[in-house]
């Protein structure tokens, strides 16, 4: 049976000089309908975390920040 490690990762607003997204009035958030480009600080930490055996598992958006979920096998 496989194995697998977890993890957690929290990164503030302020971490993305590029990254737009958007937040309802009632704290729906999203990346909807955003140039390519403006996504590349969270593809940058996706591509740091996989190069290091990390796997995505889920990215939740908030108005604070990002929260991404990993993981990978033991």
């Amino acid at each position: 049976m496989p194995r697998f490690a977890y993890e957690i990762t929290k990164h503030p607003a302020e971490e993305f000089d590029q990254l737009v997204y958007f937040c309802t009035d009632q704290g729906e958030c999203g990346v909807r309908e955003l140039p390519p480009d403006q996504l590349s600080a969270l593809g940058e930490i996706m591509n740091q975390r996989g190069a290091q055996g990390w796997e995505l598992i889920q990215v939740l958006f908030g108005k604070d920040g990002v929260v991404i979920f990993w993981k990978r096998s033991l």
